[in-house]
């Protein structure tokens, strides 16, 4: 199968999924009551979705795989190479999702990595967009490692998307706000049961509920939380025990200074960038208002 037809297939297969997992959080919630355009909503979508993703796979791919790919010889390493592609895609599925995991700890037991993390446990109202919030160091770190081993070792070009799907897929369900009971399976692959417990703002969780795709890890390496009852629907029982900036860029700034955003409004600059945003949605929302009654005025003239 050609590059073009199997992106075709896996775009058509998570659009599919994507609309799935939006009509599952409404039918069946974790939490009751969530907005569907809750609280950074529009920051998760357009600034870290598709901005940031955007820039950083020209950077990954192009600026530190590509250099390393062409710089050293790796064809006594590709031992994948001549493996049916299922094999190839499961050995890089459990391999990155272990390590994935063992870095996952490390930031939540480290000063300096959980400065990368945290913006990803930011939110208060966690679902199925809330994981594409991380840092842009911890993007960086993370696909390098899970994408380069791909390439260097000489895998099927069918590989990175497959796996790039089963990321997404993964990513937006154990987010996602859907109440679903995953039975003696949740012993092996995570599920929003154990991980929105990770997301929760209990002491209990701070070090437990780490993997990714595979609960096994939580299991096998002791780190899984998973009591009978949920956590409290109240804001303050989610995410982030401190103030955390609302902003993108401010996101990122906090992770090496931190400051207060209530204070520095009280600088004009600051105050025309961090209301800029919120302006600019102002404007065209009147702007649209203004032209909705303008067409029902005609509407109500012609009858």
């Amino acid at each position: 199968m050609n590059q073009e037809k199997l992106l075709t297939i896996t775009t058509t297969i998570l659009v599919g999924w994507i609309i799935f997992i939006i009509a599952w959080e409404r039918i069946a919630p974790y939490r009751k009551g969530l907005p569907f355009f809750r609280e950074g909503f529009w920051i998760d979508l357009v600034w870290y979705t598709i901005i940031q993703s955007f820039f950083l796979k020209i950077l990954i791919f192009d600026y530190i795989i590509a250099p390393i790919q062409h710089s050293l010889d790796w064809t006594s390493l590709q031992f994948v190479k001549n493996w049916p592609v299922f094999g190839q895609v499961m050995f890089f599925l459990v391999t990155h999702d272990l390590y994935i995991y063992l870095f996952h700890r490390f930031q939540h037991s480290n000063k300096f990595f959980w400065r990368t993390h945290e913006a990803h446990h930011s939110g208060k109202e966690v679902d199925f967009l809330a994981g594409s919030r991380s840092h842009v160091v911890e993007i960086i770190i993370n696909q390098t490692i899970e994408f380069a081993p791909i390439i260097l070792l000489g895998a099927d070009p069918a590989v990175m998307p497959i796996k790039a799907l089963l990321d997404a897929m993964f990513g937006m369900f154990i987010h996602a706000n859907i109440n679903v009971k995953m039975g003696k399976l949740k012993y092996i692959f995570n599920s929003p049961e154990l991980h929105l417990w990770h997301h929760a703002n209990y002491l209990e969780v701070f070090h437990a509920n780490f993997a990714t795709k595979f609960s096994v890890w939580d299991y096998l390496f002791g780190t899984a939380y998973f009591p009978e009852h949920k956590p409290g629907n109240e804001r303050e029982n989610w995410g982030l025990y401190y103030d955390y900036p609302n902003d993108y860029f401010l996101q990122h700034a906090f992770s090496i200074k931190r400051f207060d955003e209530k204070k520095l409004l009280k600088y004009p600059w600051f105050r025309k960038y961090y209301y800029l945003r919120p302006n600019i949605l102002k404007f065209f929302g009147k702007l649209f208002s203004r032209k909705k009654i303008g067409k029902a005025e005609v509407e109500k003239e012609l009858v």
